[in-house]
């Protein structure tokens, strides 16, 4: 009676019931002990989905303690340069002149001194931020320039700078992200993926704001809501949220009256608010931008730079300190209703000229806070117009200064749906979702049809050079090395002990040569851990399937991800080329997904 191939003969059941008692008895538990055990390691196995989402929540929950400690290292340094607790603009007739004057401008030279010579510290490593680590490059932040530019921005915010801090806060979780991923060797597209989950997770412990955190990265960095990279991005923002909630509380942002919408006529004016912001965003861009290149250009020692933008902030705050900080603080008076409409007006002009001069110094910090408060001053004075036209029938300024911040925030970023969850998860009122929806896409088209270019552009400017020059990259650049392979003559104990140390679903049979010769699939091998007597005498060449599919290195990501998508597992072994068969590394069905969405998106 033959039963299984060996060595190229049959053996018989004598053969096999030359076995002792004793030895079936203990093959028999051997078995039965190794089934048991690949059974809970199929069970327990994550798939490449299920670890992205570990990772994310990981990085979510360092994201949250490394902005939390941010958060309190920055109000304690405030204290330090004001000598006042808390807000310094709440203090300011209690101030000295000079301190008003000076501690701004002494911020900016120390923030300028940090990079200065923190450079010599970082050892010539590059300096990229988050956006452009996901964008243009590999998901590498080095640590060494991400501390320097972060500890210069620490300076420049408590010393009173117009910017916010939640640039910042995005860039250290993105730090502590990328130096996870390397450390596991992650490949670029999942590497890409994590730094923009810590991104993701520094904005959202910012502005409290978990929805808004994810579709931050995802709109404005990633350019894609595809699922492949939307949900570890949410799942990395929750997980940031509830750790940043449970440290500081679950209050939000902004303490705001409740939000009514008085009358269907009140769409009208909101339109027009969206209108006006959209087509006032370009403006503040390009000055920006303006800022920036000439006072590079005119003061090209980069303390003394910081120091003179220091310098005009302190000379600004001498008439109104609302200009320190990154607007908070005035943002919740405004909502709140406090200040005369010729109030806001002035401070919206000084505000403005603040963080103009901040950001043309080249202060490292964030535009966003500053940007929302800009938008809530103009939309409280549009809506101090708007009710002395008609009090009965609209609602109240700080109802439109909370709209115009979402419309200016869509007009200067290119990011509606950022803006509209922003503000709803800020102020947890769902009536404001009307018209904030349709003065936020009104800003966005207008300002788009005056210039394509927003907040962000200019560091995302090479995205698209980059991604036409990359749309025939092979997948060379993405294959993992050193796949578990086995000999064809390796034992039945071999392969469950490395399906078992493993986790995969195949392994790859390769000569001494290192070709490929074939697969052996985890569901081979389990009708043989009930037969004991025939598994010892099984061999990987026996179950091996030749016919298993692979990829040549230099084929194009779109016809990998075909083969991809009609093999049943995650993962194709990839050969130098078709007629050698030498096995060069293997490829994941996801690394391809990631990429490819980056691609279409850019």
């Amino acid at each position: 009676m033959e039963i299984l191939p060996r060595a190229g003969r049959r053996l018989s059941a004598f053969e096999i019931g030359e076995l002792g008692e004793i030895e079936r008895t203990t093959l028999r538990r051997f078995m039965s002990t190794t089934a048991q055990r690949l059974r809970l390691l199929q069970q327990l196995r994550l798939s490449d989905t299920q670890r992205a989402l570990v990772w994310a929540g990981l990085v979510g929950l360092l994201g949250a303690l490394v902005s939390v400690g941010f958060r309190q290292l920055a109000q304690q340094a405030q204290e330090l340069f004001w000598g006042v607790p808390g807000d310094p603009a709440r203090f300011a007739d209690e101030l000295h002149w000079a301190r008003k004057l000076f501690v701004p401008a002494l911020g900016g030279l120390a923030a300028g001194l940090v990079i200065r010579f923190g450079a010599h510290l970082a050892k010539g490593q590059p300096s990229a931020d988050f956006m452009e680590a996901v964008a243009l490059g590999d998901g590498t932040i080095r640590v060494r320039p991400s501390l320097v530019k972060s500890s210069a921005s620490l300076l420049s915010v408590a010393s009173g700078g117009s910017i916010g801090r939640e640039g910042a806060m995005a860039q250290l979780a993105s730090m502590l992200a990328s130096w996870v991923g390397r450390r596991r060797d992650l490949p670029k597209p999942r590497l890409q993926l994590l730094v923009a989950c810590g991104a993701a997770a520094g904005i959202a412990s910012a502005y409290n704001a978990p929805i808004a955190g994810a579709l931050f990265v995802a709109e404005i960095v990633l350019g894609t809501i595809a699922m492949e990279s939307l949900g570890p991005l949410v799942f990395a923002s929750v997980v940031s949220t509830v750790t940043t909630r449970e440290l500081l509380g679950q209050a939000p942002l902004f303490e705001t009256p409740a939000f009514e919408l008085v009358s269907p006529l009140e769409l009208g004016p909101y339109l027009i608010l969206g209108a006006m912001l959209g087509a006032s965003a370009p403006l503040f861009v390009r000055t920006l931008r303006a800022a920036d290149t000439h006072a590079a250009r005119w003061v090209p020692s980069v303390p003394l730079r910081l120091c003179a933008g220091g310098l005009i902030v302190g000379l600004l705050s001498l008439v109104r300190p609302e200009v320190w900080g990154n607007g908070n603080p005035q943002i919740g008076a405004i909502l709140s209703g406090h200040g005369a409409a010729e109030l806001v007006a002035t401070v919206l002009l000084f505000k403005f000229a603040a963080t103009v001069a901040c950001v043309g110094s080249g202060a490292v910090g964030g535009v966003f806070t500053p940007t929302l408060f800009l938008g809530a001053s103009f939309g409280a004075l549009f809506g101090s117009i708007v009710q002395r036209m008609g009090a009965s029938w609209t609602a109240s300024p700080s109802a439109y200064a909370l709209v115009g911040m979402g419309a200016f925030l869509a007009g200067a970023t290119h990011a509606p749906l950022t803006a509209i969850l922003m503000l709803f998860e800020m102020t947890l009122d769902y009536g404001i979702v009307l018209p904030l929806m349709l003065a936020s896409v009104t800003a966005y088209y207008t300002a788009r049809a005056i210039d394509a270019g927003s907040l962000y552009s200019a560091k995302l400017a090479t995205r698209e050079a980059e991604s036409a020059r990359s749309q025939d990259e092979t997948i060379r650049a993405l294959l993992r090395p050193n796949p578990v392979t086995v000999p064809p003559n390796a034992s039945f104990e071999e392969l469950v002990a490395k399906f078992g140390s493993h986790r995969h679903n195949y392994l790859y049979v390769v000569d001494e040569q290192q070709r490929l010769l074939g697969a052996v699939g985890l569901h081979d091998i389990k009708p043989l851990l009930a037969r004991p007597e025939l598994a010892r005498l099984v061999l990987a060449s026996e179950l091996m399937h030749t016919e298993f599919p692979c990829l040549p290195a230099d084929a194009p990501l779109g016809v990998a991800l075909e083969r991809l998508l009609a093999h049943d597992g995650e993962r194709l072994p990839v050969v130098e080329n078709e007629s050698s068969r030498l096995l060069v590394g293997a490829l994941a069905k996801r690394d391809v997904m990631l990429t490819l969405s980056l691609r279409r998106s850019a």
